[in-house]
């Protein structure tokens, strides 16, 4: 596993370095400024409209909700983990003519992006969590490097809103009125919160052991929150626990709220089975 890691490491490498030559020239005949001297996408930034270029979705609807109106997601939606996606020229490309680079920290090849692309865009990590409370700190704290804080505040108001709606429509459906036990993966545990449910455990994002697998199933818990992006098969076979799959990246759109309405109606939907 771990020459197999290395050697996929070595390619993206190489592919990178090969690039970077390429990249320079490009950036050389693309370099104008304005009259002031200013590169265009500096310019941009300085108004409030800077230029984003973002590893995926995720980060893309961040971007989006805190302003930015110009975003490019480099790995496409058909990548189901991002970490072992490889960069094209054109994504270098991109990179090269943006003022921020979006990124999070299981995204170790961003950097080396920045790096090939020759690029003086801001590099920046995000922190991807769908937490209602994490999600707002992050678009606040986006809207202010970005310069676009109103924005970022008026995507909040309405998030509140809809948020606050789907977790009411979800908790009116607890069976029997009573908010229910469940196990979630690491990275699902917001869609237990926007549930009001009752975490009993959590799991991963390694596979479950067969003494975790005794542990969580002795819980009882109704419902299993896995995550549809690292999913190992049925958490707890066997434990009468119906498992739902939850889906943290936005789509093409770069629209979060969509993320919490369909967690809400599969949830919805477990919860009914369930009782």
């Amino acid at each position: 596993m771990a020459s197999r890691t290395r050697v996929r490491s070595t390619a993206r490498n190489t592919l990178l370095l090969t690039l970077t030559s390429a990249l320079a020239a490009l950036a050389t005949g693309c370099g104008s400024t304005d009259s002031k001297g200013d590169g265009g996408s500096g310019a941009q930034a300085k108004r409030g409209k800077p230029v984003v270029v973002v590893t995926t979705t995720w980060e893309g609807a961040f971007a989006k909700a805190a302003g930015a109106q110009d975003v490019k997601v480099i790995v496409p939606q058909s990548v189901h983990h991002a970490p072992d996606y490889d960069p094209k020229p054109s994504d270098l490309a991109a990179v090269a003519s943006a003022d921020f680079v979006l990124y999070a920290p299981f995204e170790p090849y961003a950097a080396k992006i920045k790096e090939a692309a020759g690029s003086k865009a801001e590099l920046v990590e995000v922190a991807l969590d769908n937490d209602a409370d994490k999600v707002k700190a992050e678009v606040a704290r986006l809207g202010k490097l970005f310069g676009t804080e109103a924005a970022a505040a008026k995507w909040t108001a309405s998030f509140d809103t809809e948020y606050g709606l789907v977790a009411k429509d979800v908790q009116a459906a607890w069976p029997g009125g009573k908010s229910p036990a469940v196990v979630s993966q690491v990275f699902s545990t917001w869609s237990a919160k926007l549930a009001g449910a009752t975490t009993v455990g959590t799991y991963g994002p390694e596979a479950v052991t067969p003494a975790q697998l005794a542990e969580l199933s002795a819980k009882k818990p109704a419902l299993v929150l896995d995550n549809a992006h690292m999913s190992t098969g049925t958490v707890l076979p066997d434990s009468g626990a119906r498992q739902v799959e939850i889906v943290n990246y936005p789509g093409a759109d770069l629209d979060l709220l969509p993320v919490y309405r369909n967690a809400g109606a599969e949830l919805k939907k477990a919860m009914g089975k369930a009782g």
